[in-house]
């Protein structure tokens, strides 16, 4: 779906180029923005660096298991039935640890294990348990209590305070997790199949 965007965009931009007669300016701002994305890339990756490895310490450290014990009296009203002692719980884990230190694209793997874990835990086949549900809104409406990424793109563009934003990412990702959690143990009590993708 998203190359098929990204193609109907490149086109329109083609075209209006033509039509307003500034090919050049559309050149150049897509040269300028491939080095700028490259940029970008090589800004941030310093730091997903750093806090990946952080997790992978914390991981072999067994932080993660004193988050889990934390994490645990919670689990058991959230995640209905579900091995708190399991490997989908420590993935589960692992992943909210991630998201409140504000690192999507390093809990992303993470959601992803957790995901496979409750499927062959559960037992679902092609349809999204109520623990899946709840996990995928925990997942996407996490409390981010350092929020790096964002930091980071703050910092890139010449923030002088780039933390700034606590207060305001706190009560956003709280406001969001609660309205979400709230929404999917009222809903979470049906069953939704999981359509397999046609890739034809």
């Amino acid at each position: 779906m998203m190359k098929w965007i990204f193609a109907i965009m490149l086109l329109i931009s083609v075209v209006f180029g033509i039509g307003t007669d500034s090919m050049p300016d559309v050149s150049a701002a897509a040269m300028n923005s491939s080095v700028e994305a490259v940029e970008l890339f090589m800004y941030l990756i310093g730091g997903m660096c750093m806090w990946g490895g952080l997790m992978r310490v914390a991981e072999k450290a067994r932080i993660t298991e004193a988050v889990s014990r934390l994490f645990r009296p919670a689990a058991k009203h959230i995640f209905k039935g579900l091995d708190l002692n399991g490997r989908a719980f420590n993935a589960i884990c692992m992943n909210v640890t991630a998201n409140m230190l504000g690192l999507g694209n390093a809990a992303t793997p993470l959601g992803l294990e957790a995901m496979h874990r409750l499927e062959l835990e559960e037992n679902t086949g092609d349809t999204a348990s109520r623990n899946m549900i709840v996990f995928i809104v925990l997942n996407t409406a996490s409390i981010t209590l350092i929020p790096t990424t964002a930091a980071a793109l703050r910092l890139k563009h010449g923030s002088a305070s780039p933390m700034d934003i606590l207060p305001c990412v706190w009560l956003t990702s709280v406001t969001a997790l609660i309205t979400g959690l709230i929404t999917a143990l009222v809903l979470g009590h049906k069953k939704t199949e999981i359509k397999p993708v046609n890739n034809n």
